[in-house]
């Protein structure tokens, strides 16, 4: 494996953030420090967002390294546009408006590819959390939407309204681990009959009344709405292929990064990364190995790392993030040999 460049230290989060105090990249700092961008590498930000994480990769890689940044939503791809009109940019940073699950057929067409580093900030931003008009808030009264591309895919209210009463409760337990998915499936079906249920405002009362009141401080919607999101945007599916794009699109020696906010994304990452740097998948009772499967990741530090004291006291919203690294293997052939 190639040694691995020491990394060029990113100026402070003021100076690195887009503006807006609304949006603070989590696990800032040691994402750029897993990812240790060095001058001429190629990297990509497979979330935008806000932009932070990506400046960060920019500051690292200076003079001329290169960031491909996606993100579903044309807001964020907006916001990388500015970003990459701004003098020290420039052609520094390709924005491109897509799905990270199709990151290896983006970075092959943007002539991309071997990428150095990949970084994936699943879940929100701050920025889709708190425009109301998005739908992701149950805080606000607005349409209830929830897709990462408005212009792309089916709104939130037609899996409310069209799926039939077991299908939601599957959802809400599947996706959200709602333990009252039954109760609330059943009151979904039953005012949906009385009119269609459209806004955010009446689905977040209709769980309340079915779930009964907030338990340890949390509102009762707020696993049904993850759920809602998760299945409105695929987003558990588009993980899969995501990390698997990654792997296919890194550099021997380049690095994978995962930031994930609840524990059905990280299950999935942590069960790749363990399935990928395996050098066995025969049964337990196998005599001899005859899978031949080859190791294609190397697992990075112990597990997984967390945000610190300081961070979620500074930003509440990253309490429950957990990232997991890993260094992409060479290649090798059937005889074992690395070409």
């Amino acid at each position: 494996m190639t040694r691995r460049a020491k990394p060029t230290p990113t100026p402070p989060l003021a100076e690195t953030a887009d503006g807006d105090a609304r949006h603070l990249p989590v696990l800032r700092a040691e994402a750029i420090a897993a990812l240790a961008p060095r001058p001429g590498g190629r990297y990509l930000d497979g979330t935008f967002g806000g932009g932070g994480h990506t400046r960060g990769m920019l500051a690292a890689a200076a003079p001329d390294g290169r960031v491909l940044a996606l993100d579903a939503d044309p807001a964020a791809i907006a916001r990388a546009r500015v970003l990459a009109a701004e003098p020290d940019v420039g052609d520094r940073l390709v924005p491109v408006q897509g799905n990270f699950a199709d990151l290896a057929a983006i970075a092959r067409d943007a002539d991309f590819l071997p990428l150095d580093g990949v970084l994936l900030d699943l879940g929100l931003s701050s920025y889709q959390l708190d425009t109301p008009e998005r739908g992701f808030a149950f805080r606000f009264d607005a349409p209830l939407d929830m897709r990462f591309d408005p212009e792309r895919g089916q709104p939130a209210a037609d899996l409310v309204n069209a799926l039939p009463e077991e299908a939601l409760a599957d959802l809400f337990w599947r996706y959200g681990e709602e333990r009252r998915s039954r109760a609330i499936a059943r009151a979904i079906v039953g005012e949906r009959e009385r009119a269609p249920i459209e806004t955010t405002a009446r689905l977040a009362s209709i769980i309340e009344r079915a779930a009964g009141g907030r338990r340890g401080g949390i509102h009762p919607a707020t696993r049904s709405f993850q759920a809602l999101r998760i299945a409105t945007n695929d987003e558990l599916g588009a993980l899969k292929r995501g990390l698997e794009g990654a792997v296919e699109s890194l550099a021997p020696g380049g690095r994978l990064v995962v930031i994930s906010f609840h524990s059905l994304e990280d299950r999935i990452v942590k069960r790749f990364i363990d399935h990928e740097r395996a050098t066995c998948l025969c049964p337990p009772e196998a005599p001899v190995c005859v899978c031949g499967h080859v190791p294609r990741l190397a697992r990075v530090g112990r597990g997984a790392i967390h945000p610190t004291p300081e961070e979620i006291a500074a930003n509440p919203r990253s309490r429950s993030a957990v990232m997991r690294v890993a260094d992409r293997l060479a290649d090798r052939g059937a005889d074992g040999i690395a070409p």
